[in-house]
Formats: C-alpha cells, structure tokens, sequence
C-alpha cells in the first residue's frame, strides 16, 4: 500500500521557507489588486449563471455527481483561478440549487439580499473572530449593537443581552443550557439539603410542542437529560400548543415531584408555520416558575412586519431564538439568541488566561466569548447591519410580507383545487398539501402518488418543493420565502405535480 504521506526527509531536506509564488496567495496590502480582480472574477462567475439559470435545480443525482468531484485530485492544485473557476462550474455552480429561482418551494432557505453579499465579503477577507476585543474591535460593538436593537424589538427591557450563533438549533441548545442551570440554581436554593447537579439532572423536564423543531430532543440529549426528557404537549387543529394541555403537564410533573425546566414555544413550527399562543403559555411558564423560551427562528421576520401582532406575548419570554438567515433575507449563517436577563448568560462563561482572564471583566472589556457557546466566531453580524443600514428594517418587513401574502394565496389555490388536499391554512408562509388520486381510498396508494411526484419533480429541476408527514400520511410542503414567486408559478408547480402524479397512477393501472 502507497503510504498517505512520502517518508520524513532529513531536516535539511525540508524548505526553510514559504517561496514568493505561494506567499502571492495571502491577502494582504501587498497582493489587493491581486484580490480584486480574482474575487471580481468569482463575483462575475456567480452573477452569470444567476442571469441564466431558467430552474432551480439540473435534477443531477448523487450517483452521476460523486464520481466527478471524487475524480478531481487535491493533491495537484490548478494553481490558476480561472482554471479552479472553471472546475467549479462543473462540479458546483452548474448544479447548485438555487434558492433565488421563484419555483424553488421546499425547505427554509432564503434568497439573500445584496447588502448582506457586500456584508459576506467584507467579514471574509477581513476575518475577524468574534471572541475577544482585541481580534474584534468595532465587530464586538456592532454585534452587540444589534443584539440590543433585536432585545428592543422583541420587547425585553435593558436587562436583556445575546449572542449570534451559527443557527436555531445552536440558539435553542444555547437556550436550554440556560434554563437547565437555572432550574438546578433553584432546585439547590429551595432545598432542606445539599443537592448535587447530577442528582438534580434525572427529575428536569421539558415541554414543547408535538409541532416543535427537533433541536429541542437533541438539545436535551446534548445536555445530558436524554432526549425522554422532553414531554412534547398536544396541539390544536390549527397545529398551536394548547395551553389546557401544557396546564395538564405542569400539574402533573409538580405532583411527581419533577421539574420542568423550560417551556419551549414556537413562532413559526417549520412544517405550518404555526404560532403557539405565546400570552397564555406565558402565563403558565410566571405560575409554575418555569422558563419559558420562544423558537421564533422561522417567525422572527414578524419582529419588522406589518403583522407583529402576531408575536404578542413574546415579550414575556426568558430568551428568544431568531434566525435572521430564514425571514431576514440573510446568507448562512446568520442567528441569535436573545435572552431578557443578561446575568442568566454567566452560565456559559469561562475564563483562560491566554484569551478572556477575569481582569478583563473587571476592567469592562467587552469580550464576547463570555456569553457564547463558540470561541472562534465569524461576524455574522455585519450582514445585518449592512442589510439595516442600506434597507432598513421596514423593506426587510415587507418582503417577508409579501410571502406570507403569496401564500395566502397559494392557499386560494390548493382550497379551490380538486386535484388536492390542503391541510389548514397558513400563519406564515408554509403550505402542507397532497395530491388525491381520483381513484382515492387507498391511503398507502395517496402516499406512493405523493412520494413519486416529489422525487420526480426533484428529478426534472423544473421546481423543488418538500415533504412531511401529517398524522402517518405523507404530504407535500411549500415553503414561500422569495418575494419573486408569483400565483402562476404556485399554479404551474401544482400543474407539474398533478402531471407526475397523474402518470405514475397511468403507468401502474396498464
């Protein structure tokens, strides 16, 4: 067997330095134009095939694409950029999934808009890493600028602090961590006796929502409960925690002498859209003196809508998670976590002396490491404030508005369709849905239709939309986050679906 690595060459034998050709490569006042130009070259590259893409996807598949990208040897570099540019036309950006397309309808993936771009390149090539002042500087200082614009937005008063973090399930992890060291603060407080976390760990319990994301099952395992730790609370038809059932819960794990550290809600469930009843779960979380957490990752873009109302109750909440990079228009990554205590954050602060030592607390230097899960952090953050100082937070609101608008309509459209069957109506900007065999009656049937009129629309890259599963039965989901998709492009996906449908159900009956 050829060894991974050619064997050690005596110590003369190794170079003593970097050569001139690869020190051409490092971006600095030396090299500018040379980066000016190759990331001009890049920019053209993405912007060309922008103009010219007429789908959302080619419909490649793993099986045709892998032996490509497995073919190309990294070991020999192009060492040319406009050569490497042309390799990746071939083996990314022809075949990239383009989420700017209007027929692109599946998961919760945005298109960008341009300021944060500018944002994106800018925090690239000056890299700063977001832990400590003295690698951040005004980084630091916008980050916690928009923190505190975010607090302000939500309602929370100037108690209130955050972090951003790489995405919602890091933000609800973050949030949990919280509340499970607070729980077992209080636990210890009201105790006769000296209790020990790991004692304390197997009665903490918590709540969600049988629509809730599964971060929080993760997140509980992640921590140390297990995932049987979370109790998910039945919900409504309308697929919104019912707070009789989470009274039901609370009663019930207080007669069982456990403790149910958190309450987690949602502002936007990721397959409906849904919003939990936020004033009357928080009502319950003050009763039973439970934390109480709102996933608003999905829902945030209402903190900037015309339908903010929505979020009432929101303000109650311990922490909060947004994700600017689902209804902000933002590139990933690109979230936060918002909590209305900034002391309960000391649960995630450790001191080394090589980076964040106490003295600088002492001294009020601002050092975000201290309140974040990461040490090396990217500054996400100024895709946002390039985003607000460019566009402002109200054209932000209204290009979320007009999605969940579309899908009001789209919903227009599935309810007066026969060919199908639309769930519930649309809080937000999601629509669960499935084809109907005229020839319906046979459930196992509906879901091979469904299951085959995604994958082959996946396959044509004419559209992409998702599936779910709703009581056992597969669905299939729109997801509206481009302001660009119009009624007729919802129509003709529904067209296409019906077609495919249609011709696996002609193909099976000959």
């Amino acid at each position: 067997m050829t060894p991974a690595f050619p064997a050690e060459a005596p110590p003369a034998a190794w170079p003593i330095s970097a050569s001139p050709a690869d020190r051409a490569y490092l971006l600095n006042d030396e090299n500018a134009e040379t980066y000016r130009q190759t990331l001009a070259e890049g920019v053209a590259r993405v912007a060309a095939r922008l103009a010219r893409t007429d789908r959302p996807f080619t419909g490649i598949t793993p099986e045709r694409l892998a032996p490509v990208i497995d073919g190309i040897d990294l070991d020999r570099p192009l060492e040319d950029a406009t050569a490497a540019l042309d390799e990746l036309e071939r083996v990314y950006l022809r075949d990239a999934v383009y989420f700017h397309h209007p027929r692109y309808l599946a998961h919760l993936n945005c298109p960008v808009v341009i300021p944060a771009v500018v944002g994106e390149a800018v925090l690239s090539a000056v890299n700063s890493s977001l832990d400590t002042w003295d690698q951040s500087a005004g980084g630091t200082l916008i980050e916690r600028r928009l923190i505190d614009w975010t607090a302000g937005r939500i309602g929370f008063g100037k108690a209130a602090d955050g972090i951003f973090t790489s995405g919602g399930s890091q933000s609800n992890l973050q949030a949990l961590l919280l509340a499970r060291d607070e729980a077992c603060r209080m636990v210890r407080k009201n105790s006769p006796t000296a209790l020990r976390t790991p004692e304390i760990l197997p009665r903490l319990r918590i709540l969600a929502s049988e629509c809730g994301h599964f971060s929080v099952q993760k997140s509980a395992t992640l921590l140390g409960l297990g995932a049987e730790a979370v109790i998910t609370v039945e919900c409504d038809e309308n697929r919104r925690m019912r707070p009789q059932a989470l009274e039901r819960e609370l009663r019930r794990l207080r007669d069982e002498d456990l403790v149910p550290m958190a309450v987690v809600a949602t502002a936007g469930t990721t397959d409906f859209g849904s919003i939990d009843p936020l004033p009357a779960v928080a009502a319950l979380c003050e009763r039973f003196g439970t934390w109480f957490h709102v996933d608003a990752a999905y829902g945030c873009g209402l903190l900037v809508s015309r339908r903010r109302a929505l979020l009432e109750g929101i303000e109650r909440a311990d922490s909060v998670t947004v994700d600017y990079h689902k209804s902000f228009f933002q590139p990933v990554s690109s979230s936060a976590l918002i909590v209305a205590d900034h002391t309960t954050l000391r649960h995630v602060t450790y001191h080394a002396d090589y980076l964040n030592p106490k003295r600088m607390a002492e001294q009020r230097i601002p050092n975000q490491v201290d309140k974040s899960l990461q040490t090396t952090r990217r500054f996400d953050a100024l895709k946002l404030w390039l985003t607000l100082r460019i566009m402002g937070a109200e054209a932000v609101g209204r290009l979320f508005d007009e999605v969940v608008d579309r899908a009001g309509q789209g919903y227009e459209l599935l309810r007066r369709d026969g060919r199908f069957e639309v769930v519930t109506e649309p809080t937000l900007s999601t629509l669960v849905f499935r084809y109907l065999p005229a020839r319906g009656g046979d459930p196992a049937l509906t879901d091979r239709v469904n299951l085959h009129a995604r994958e082959a629309l996946m396959a044509s890259g004419l559209a992409v939309v998702a599936g779910t599963k709703v009581n056992g039965r597969q669905y299939l989901k729109f997801t509206l986050l481009n302001p660009q998709t119009t009624p007729d492009d919802i129509a003709e996906v529904l067209d296409l679906i019906a077609g495919h449908a249609e011709r696996f159900l002609s193909e099976r009956a000959a």
